[in-house]
């Protein structure tokens, strides 16, 4: 039996994100189906996250979304193929990061800024290996990597950050499938 990959996918459960950017993560999630990724993620219904497992399913790729028990009364839960309930936000980020071989950053809030940092940590921990791409389509993650260099500036954080995650500016379906197969070589 060969190994299912996963990719986690990281953005925003809000329906209030550009329709461009929730356009763009849908085309991310059919790229990733189409090779042979199945998706992790928050298992939200809406904004980008429901736009991955919509372009996921659409290319009849499996979908997990782990989520707190008490989610469902902020937002709706998409019906995963594999539906995991947890108690904390912890444990969901947790179950994500077991699972992962590559994450992804699609356009988010404050609970995607968290778990961006919360790997860009690990990662720098030497606690994960994986790759680690931000998607920052039209512009929407400009502000983060200005505070990045304002932290490189300021002396807080070191110029290497920059090592540990990769930007790509639109989803162009050559790139991601180049970012995919070494996932797959390594």
């Amino acid at each position: 039996m060969s190994k299912r990959y996963y990719a986690c996918v990281y953005g925003g459960a809000n329906e209030n994100i550009s329709p461009s950017n929730k356009e763009k993560t849908k085309e991310l999630g059919s790229i990733l189906a189409k090779n042979d990724f199945s998706l992790v993620y928050g298992a939200g219904a809406t904004g980008c996250m429901g736009a991955v497992a919509d372009g996921v399913r659409a290319q009849n790729g499996y979908i997990m979304g782990i989520t707190p028990k008490f989610m469902s009364t902020f937002e709706d839960i998409y019906p995963c193929d594999n539906t995991i309930f947890v108690d904390t936000m912890a444990e969901r980020k947790t179950l994500m990061e077991k699972h992962a071989d590559i994450f992804f950053i699609a356009p988010g809030g404050v609970g995607t800024m968290d778990e961006f940092f919360q790997i860009v940590t690990l990662k720098y921990l030497e606690q994960i290996d994986a790759p680690i791409v931000v998607v920052n389509t039209n512009g929407f993650y400009d502000a983060l990597i200005k505070l990045m260099d304002s932290l490189i500036e300021s002396g807080a954080v070191k110029k290497s950050i920059y090592e540990l995650f990769d930007v790509i500016d639109d989803v162009r379906e050559d790139e991601i499938v180049n970012i995919l197969k070494k996932v797959k070589i390594s």
